[in-house]
């Protein structure tokens, strides 16, 4: 088994994600007492979300791969990156590091186009939603497109940050995503939802489905990952 780096804490709800399936991957395909071998380095959230709400995204890229460097100098094998909106400084640390890093935009646009899915809607932070990082990995495979208007994402961005990156599910804002997700399946006839945040998979956990297929970012970087660690 491979060993692989983790960097966790934005949020450490999402974090706590990927451990927990990343071991039940690897228990699942070996049996027994099996564990994934994995080094989790967890930053504090705060002074990260700081530097996003100031647009300071070199500093935050030069921490993250300074972690990504403490990492396989530990001994990971691969680095992950337990998040979807600090993929925006993924670059920064590709170029830091030279064991592989597992990009999380990259690993679901291959099993979207993979699926025959042509259009999607891509729901995630403001960031992920606005910004060019995510989505142009999904364009380059040939997909489709739609974010949300701007008041749609600004609500989005507010369920994700007040609400799911504090633990709470309400149903009022589960109602609210679904809501949105009917809207563009009717009007931009959309085939797919991408849950680009990994906090965003908590409200479709219990209750009533949207109606159209979800692909949950989180559960597809997690399998590349064990693929990775097991040479699947």
């Amino acid at each position: 088994m491979k060993t692989l780096g983790l960097i966790g804490g934005m949020s450490w709800e999402s974090t706590l994600v990927y451990y927990k399936a990343l071991n039940e991957q690897v228990k699942s395909r070996l049996g027994g007492l099996h564990s994934a071998e994995c080094i989790l380095y967890s930053v504090d959230f705060a002074r990260i979300e700081t530097m996003q709400r100031s647009g300071n995204w070199e500093e935050a890229g030069e921490e993250l791969a300074a972690i990504a460097l403490k990492l396989e100098k530990a001994g990971a094998e691969a680095v992950v990156l337990c998040t979807n909106t600090m993929h925006k400084v993924a670059s920064r640390i590709e170029e830091t590091i030279t064991v592989p890093f597992l990009h999380l935009a990259q690993v679901t646009a291959n099993r979207v186009k993979s699926d025959g899915v042509g259009k999607v809607l891509l729901l995630g932070t403001k960031y992920t939603m606005e910004e060019d990082f995510f989505i142009n990995r999904l364009m380059d495979a040939g997909l489709d497109v739609s974010i949300p208007e701007k008041n749609e994402r600004e609500e989005i961005n507010r369920i994700i940050f007040q609400e799911l990156c504090l633990g709470k599910i309400k149903e009022s804002s589960q109602q609210k995503v679904r809501e949105i997700i009917k809207v563009y399946k009717g009007q931009s006839q959309i085939e797919a939802v991408i849950l680009g945040c990994t906090e965003l998979e908590q409200l479709f956990r219990v209750g009533k489905e949207p109606g159209v297929r979800l692909y949950d970012t989180t559960e597809l970087h997690i399998k590349a990952a064990a693929d990775f660690m097991l040479g699947g």
